[in-house]
């Protein structure tokens, strides 16, 4: 995700300096501050099952924050605006569907995902389905570890491009450097401190998410209500003067096209159901079941509160500028909040939203380094809890992330992004119906999971050679992963 910030036509050349100036040295001290932060959350990680998975001691607040800027990233802050800003109220559908999923993970699966992991004692994502399934689990295993650790190393890559772009359009850092530096935030306190320093730096950035978009929409509320000379001065004028389109549930489409429009932005739900392993994690770490219930009361809450503010900055934007006059919609949030407050608050709310862009690459990154380590490295008279398996995950997240560093490097961007964009098709779909119908279908089988799994790479696979519309990925693979498993549950005899 690109943020190149342009302000306002009547801003000054000071301005801008001023207020770029400030970005820089708020954005320093702030990720100076966050790996500090993590390094220090290191220091309690004796085992590897603390690095793993944080012992599966995770108190429920902390778990929910992280899970959701991990599942929200700059997408809340950044994306979502955008689409609020470029389409008025039609953007309310991809939103309903994201929290409509997210809201089901929570309720629903959160809670039987953690006693599950604790009753069979598990550090790795796959390592519960192999256990779950024991009867296949050798190949789910291997399966299952090959299928997250090839999308999410793309990812990963994809995370350290975007990083350098960023810094890049922000401060005129080669694209490269940008790379480097976004690797050097990351790489101390994640290969240090494992999966407990991701938590507890991801609590740090959904506080400072959450702040930006309850503030961000209360302050310009008042804002475009008291300034006069903007495009309106409230939300529902600005949305009646950009156009028909804006007011209208479904922009400028009618019948079927109404219809692709509505379901691609309700699509997003199913993505959330138990199939991101790197949210998935954050479930299974909590620490008991009255932690969980905390923990579902907070991310529910988070949620609701952050899509409704992010969909009002965008229309707040509107008010402001008018419709279609930033040159990138994504532009919207920081160029708003640069706007509506101070220089030097408005730095740390958009150094906020860079950062947890550039952080995502974390979890991805120790979610692979684990899934390697516990599945496909692991030595089975090994103890979990020994310090030279501790110290061989803290090698592969290290290599791992000097591979994926190296692959961005040299590959062209838009291989890496356009494999990037079906990784919820390829990892969050199949597993998304492994995990429903193995936490609530008894006859579901093990075999039946590995031709699920097969059948959402297989179809994603065929996605990408083709060319079809990427959001529609998500939909095809999931119904058609979840008429595989049905049928594959019914016609292959488990194995004994």
């Amino acid at each position: 995700m690109l943020l190149n910030l342009r302000f306002h036509p009547g801003a000054s050349n000071k301005y801008h300096m001023e207020a770029n100036t400030q970005i820089l040295i708020v954005m320093v001290c702030y990720l100076v501050f966050l790996v500090a932060w993590g390094i220090y959350q290191g220091r309690k990680v004796k085992t590897a099952e603390d690095y793993a998975i944080a012992g599966r001691k995770l108190p429920g607040w902390a778990a929910a924050l992280s899970e959701r800027a991990t599942g929200e990233s700059s997408w809340a802050l950044l994306g979502l605006p955008g689409l609020a800003y470029a389409t008025g109220i039609a953007g309310i559908w991809t939103a309903i569907g994201c929290v409509a999923g997210i809201v089901t993970a929570w309720a629903a699966i959160a809670w039987r995902l953690r006693d599950e992991a604790d009753n069979y004692g598990v550090t790795s994502f796959t390592g519960y389905l192999a256990k779950r399934h024991g009867e296949v689990g050798r190949w789910i295993r291997v399966i299952a570890s090959l299928t997250i650790v090839f999308f999410f190393f793309f990812y990963v890559g994809a995370q350290f491009l975007g990083g350098g772009k960023t810094l890049n359009a922000l401060f005129h850092i080669k694209p490269a450097h940008g790379m480097l530096i976004t690797a050097l935030i990351i790489l101390p306190y994640t290969v240090y401190g494992g999966f407990r320093s991701v938590i507890y730096t991801d609590v740090i950035q959904a506080l400072v998410m959450i702040f930006a978009l309850v503030a961000g929409p209360i302050i310009g509320i008042l804002y475009i209500a008291k300034t006069p000379d903007l495009f309106a001065s409230s939300i529902p004028e600005a949305l009646r003067l950009a156009g028909p389109s804006f007011t209208s549930l479904t922009g400028v489409a009618t019948g079927f096209s109404a219809g692709v429009l509505i379901m691609s932005g309700l699509s997003w739900f199913f993505g959330y159901l138990g199939g991101q392993p790197q949210l998935t994690m954050r479930f299974m770490a909590i620490r008991d079941p009255q932690q969980a219930k905390k923990g579902r009361n907070i991310g529910i809450l988070w949620t609701v509160v952050a899509y409704v503010g992010a969909l009002a900055l965008g229309w707040i934007g509107i008010a402001i500028f008018g419709p279609g006059t930033l040159a990138d919609q994504e532009q919207v949030m920081p160029s708003v909040m640069l706007q509506i407050f101070p220089p030097a608050l408005a730095a740390l709310l958009i150094a906020g939203a860079i950062a947890a862009m550039v952080s995502t690459a974390d979890s991805l990154l120790i979610l692979s380094a684990n899934e390697l380590t516990d599945n496909l490295l692991s030595d089975k008279g090994e103890s979990k809890t020994g310090r030279s398996k501790l110290m061989r995950s803290r090698l592969v997240t290290a290599l791992l992330a000097v591979i994926a560093l190296i692959a961005a490097w040299f590959s062209p961007s838009n291989l890496i992004f356009t494999l990037v964009a079906y990784v919820w098709a390829g990892v969050g779909a199949p597993f998304s119906v492994v995990i429903l119908l193995t936490l609530f279908w008894k006859r579901f089988h093990g075999r039946a999971a590995i031709v699920t799994i097969l059948t959402g790479v297989l179809i994603t696979i065929l996605w990408v050679i083709t060319g079809f519309e990427k959001h529609a990925a998500l939909v095809v693979s999931f119904l058609a992963s979840a008429l595989v498993a049905v049928l594959s549950t019914l016609l292959i005899p488990k194995k004994n």
